[in-house]
Formats: structure tokens, sequence, C-alpha cells
């Protein structure tokens, strides 16, 4: 079933089904999760795989937040290099946390592969892109690390970027092959489908107002009636509203903008030629792929101002594929949308424990597909008696960032007055 009025390209363009299902009645569950994305729905499925009745609680529809809006590069790792998180994590948490999040894209691919999820997955790595020579000094640097993990990367020269890309406009690159793309869309149906099939139950257009504590659980107010249940796990990231006190305010919220082409056929057989998802080392980061339909899809930071047809985004993207590829010729537009992302001032995701049963993970930082599905995997251990000891985090109190409302306001300014000086 295709909606009206599609938050993104993946939204139109995914195989996978969308599903909606209002809640009828009262419910009583071991988890209760709120929110429709990678990590409840990646919570609700292992949930459900361990014996947990789960049921998922979203407010709009499945993926309507982040991860419907997802660029879709399924990279391993997070911002920083595996030296520094062994730095900010120490010597227990660091190399663990390394481990699982370098193997983070194989355990979303396993899942796809199980679930036969339609999400036109590629498994042929990511391109990190050197915009500058610095660029590329701090891309030797984490290849430096990464090959000492063992890791499948490679470190391509300027003519090798310029091979896989399409473009010499690069200083070279990482290639990093336990990576790959995927519809965003698709994949997060997928899971929806996969964790109703294990036995969890998700219903949508139902959003939760208030947690209260009852005894030895709790109770989820909804605009459709009321969820008792044992656990309750939030998965909003970016999307948290005033359900929590104060838990939209421990991360910094930015947006990512993209714009996709009309399918564009033989013109852009040179370009990506084998489709890994690209993005830059610049401090405002772009990015680029091409689907399965051979569209061009190109982002950034900030919110699309104007339309998909006219205005400064529109702009923007023609000027840059302009300068990436000036033999492409003129190209027509066909959606353009924008999300938000929890950025942390470290760059590291949390885990909180909110009150006795209740958790939450968050602040995903541009990672929500790895990320997500990750989480989701170690919540449903958590939640059937594993050892919080062995989280890939550890469980830490709510920190507020008393400056992430002005700090949001001043990175939406520098990101479209980049937009600006990079359309003229």
């Amino acid at each position: 079933m295709k909606r009206n009025g599609a938050i993104s390209l993946w939204d139109t363009s995914a195989a996978e089904e969308d599903y909606t299902n209002p809640m009828t009645e009262d419910a009583t569950v071991d988890v209760a999760i709120v929110g429709g994305g990678f990590t409840g729905l990646s919570t609700a499925l292992h949930c459900a795989e361990v014996g947990l009745k789960a049921l998922v609680l979203e407010a709009n529809h499945i993926g309507y937040g982040g991860s419907g809006r997802n660029v879709g590069l399924v990279n391993a790792g997070v911002w920083h290099p595996p030296a520094k998180v062994r730095e900010k994590l120490g010597d227990t948490y660091g190399p663990r946390f390394v481990q699982r999040f370098g193997e983070g894209p194989e355990k979303v691919f396993s899942l796809i592969e199980k679930h036969q999820i339609r999400c036109e997955a590629t498994k042929t790595g990511t391109l990190h892109a050197a915009h500058a020579p610095s660029g590329f000094e701090d891309l030797r640097s984490r290849y430096e690390e990464w090959k000492r993990l063992d890791a499948p990367v490679e470190l391509l020269s300027r003519d090798e970027m310029a091979e896989k890309v399409g473009t010499k406009v690069f200083h070279g690159g990482l290639l990093d092959q336990r990576a790959g793309t995927i519809n965003p869309m698709g994949y997060c149906r997928g899971l929806a489908r996969a964790a109703r099939g294990a036995g969890a139950e998700i219903v949508t257009g139902v959003r939760a107002k208030k947690l209260r504590k009852d005894g030895a659980g709790w109770v989820v107010e909804t605009t459709a009636g009321t969820v008792s249940a044992k656990h309750v796990v939030l998965g909003t990231n970016a999307y948290t509203d005033e359900l929590w006190p104060d838990l939209k305010r421990v991360f910094t919220m930015i947006h990512y903008f993209q714009l996709a082409t009309e399918p564009m056929g033989d013109r852009v057989m040179h370009i990506l030629p084998e489709r890994q998802g690209l993005w830059d080392t610049g401090q405002i980061m772009f990015s680029l792929r091409r689907d399965m339909e051979d569209r061009l899809i190109i982002g950034s930071m900030g919110t699309v101002v104007g339309s998909v047809g006219q205005g400064l985004s529109h702009r923007w993207a023609k000027k840059q594929l302009t300068r990436l590829f000036p033999d492409l010729g003129p190209v027509t537009f066909e959606e353009a949308w924008h999300g938000q992302i929890a950025m942390t001032p470290d760059h590291l995701p949390r885990i909180y424990n909110l009150g006795d049963g209740l958790y939450t993970s968050i602040g995903y930082n541009g990672r929500g597909i790895t990320t997500g599905t990750l989480f989701g995997e170690a919540m449903a251990e958590l939640l059937s008696g594993a050892d919080p000891a062995d989280l890939p985090l550890p469980i830490t109190d709510v920190t507020t960032v008393p400056s992430a409302p002005i700090m949001s306001r001043l990175y939406q300014t520098a990101f479209t007055a980049n937009q600006i000086l990079r359309s003229l």
C-alpha cells in the first residue's frame, strides 16, 4: 500500500508493504515499545524471539521518523576512529563497542537475508571521501587503525577513488567492505513484518501521552487506551517528544536533507558503478548514492529550503552535481525531504535507565540503521535476563545539554548559509 503525502523517496519506492493497525482495546504485555523505527522494531523482533510479549506503539506510521528519511548507508562503527572510542569508553566497553559496531552491518544484512526483507540491499561497501588533503590524512589514520583490527578496509588514491565514484574532485577515500546500502524504509517495514511474524504486535496512529509507575510495572497512557507492561523501551531517538521529562534535551537536534533525481538510466552508469554509498570528510558533510532505479540521491546537513522543483536546496543540489559530474547535463529532481538527527556532545550514543524497567537508547549521531538494530537486540537481551555489564555501552544517568536548543538554531543557520554559499 502506497501512501499519499510520502515523507521521502524511500516511502514511495520501498518494495515492502506499508502496515497500519489501529489500537482497539487496552493491552497487557511484557514489553511496551514506543516508536516504530529501527530501534523499536528491532527490539520487538528480538523480544518476541526470546518469548517476551511485545507491543510497539507508533504515533504515525512505520518508519515515520528518522528511519524512513535516512540516507540508507549501513556503516560500521561510529563517527570516531577505534582509538578514540577506546579512549572515551575505557578498556572494558571501548574494545567491545568497537567490535560490536564493526560487526553491525553484518547483523543488519543477516536479518535482511533471514527474513527476506526487500530493501535493495547492496554489500559492496561504503566510501568515505576525502574533501581535501587534510581529509585524506584523517582517512589514512582511520585506515591504519582498522587494519590493525583486521577490518576489510582499503585506502584509495585519488585515481582509485575517481574510478569508484566517477569524478576526480576527491583527494582519495576509504572503502569499508563491511558496509553497504539499503532502502531504509524497506528495511524498516521488513523489520515490522518480521516482528509480527515472530509474535509481536504493532499498532499505528497511536501516540503515547504519559508514563506512570504502577506497582512492579508501568502504564502507558495513549490516545487510544492504556498499555500495562513490566518493561517499557523508548525507541524515539531524534523524534523524542515530552513523554519523559528532559529526554529530548540530552542531544542537539540537527536536520539532514536529500534530493533525488528522476531515474537517469545510461547517463549515470559511470557514477558509483558498484553502487556504494558515499559521504565526505567535510565539516558540513554531504552524501551521494545511486539507487536501483538509477536515481542520484544527494544530501547534506540542513533542511529543504524551497521545494523539489525550485528554491535554495534545488539550486544547491544542481550545483553540486554539476561540480562533481560536469558532463552529466540537465537533471530533474523527483523528491526532496529532510529528517532529524540526534547529536550528542561526544558523538557517542547512550543507554539510559529512566526508572525500574524503563529504558531508552538515544543519540545515534546519524548512524541509525546499525545502531538501532544493535540496540534493539541488546534491549531484548537485557529484558530477558542478560547482565547489564554485557551491554555494548554502560547504562548511564541522564545528562542534559543546556545549550542544545541554541546550538540547534546555530547549526541550522550555518547549514543554510552553506547551501547559499555552495549555490553561487
